[in-house]
């Protein structure tokens, strides 16, 4: 339907399940053996609302619009964004652990916001169905490996695997899996995509971002270029 004064053009929104080994943005780094979006999306003028690092995997939202974009990624109005976080050694044992990831720790000289932490129970991940990674984690024998669902608020750079460096469990593998619009209802999540493939926001996700767009403060602009300095990534 073409734009008009009563149903204004709604720039597009997708949902991207991001794989391994790929930047969140469209062009290539110079020299480097990540890929990029173009390579997955062929979809012009949307572009990374958050951002997860290339050796993160999981829900990257693009847009169009830049007034959602400065929305979701407003550090002073920080989302809820869930985690899966493979680790090195059985933290479920270490209660302590746990509890410091949600008071928070020193990560660069300043601690963490309060986070939410908990053991994930292998008849979730079996549930979740969680494809290998390619290239698959490197797994001592001699050391286990656990899961935790951390969530976060802040987007500091690569923060979940500082975080779980210290408190004594390093990250192996990381998995953004959902991010709450903190409307009350369930947050957009990675349910139904695999690893490389998108999808366009449904009718029902798409009033809601309207709904988290009119309550952004400020006027917003144009959608930026996706670069890694953007915040709201974490991963």
């Amino acid at each position: 339907m073409p734009a008009t004064a009563e149903a204004p053009a709604w720039a597009r929104t997708l949902l991207f399940h991001k794989p391994y080994g790929v930047l969140s943005q469209f062009s290539p780094e110079p020299g480097s053996a990540w890929q990029c979006l173009a390579s997955f999306i062929p979809v012009p003028d949307v572009y990374a609302a958050g951002r997860l690092d290339a050796d993160s995997e999981g829900l990257l939202l693009l847009t169009g619009d830049g007034r959602l974009q400065q929305r979701l990624t407003d550090p002073g109005r920080g989302h809820w964004r869930r985690y899966w976080v493979q680790v090195e050694g059985e933290i479920s044992g270490d209660p302590g652990a746990l509890a410091r990831l949600e008071a928070g720790v020193p990560v660069q000289g300043r601690h963490t916001l309060p986070a939410r932490a908990r053991v994930l129970h292998p008849a979730e991940l079996a549930a979740a169905a969680i494809p290998e990674r390619d290239p698959p984690i490197r797994q001592r024998r001699s050391i286990p490996t656990s899961w935790l669902q951390l969530e976060l608020r802040e987007g500091r750079n690569r923060q979940v695997r500082r975080m779980s460096a210290a408190v004594g469990y390093p990250t192996l593998r990381l998995l953004r899996v959902a991010i709450d619009l903190m409307d009350g209802q369930p947050p957009l999540s990675l349910e139904g995509l695999a690893p490389g493939s998108w999808r366009d926001v449904t009718p029902a996700e798409r009033i809601r971002l309207e709904r988290l767009k009119r309550d952004s403060p400020g006027r917003g602009g144009r959608a930026g270029g996706g670069k890694s300095g953007q915040t709201g990534g974490g991963g």
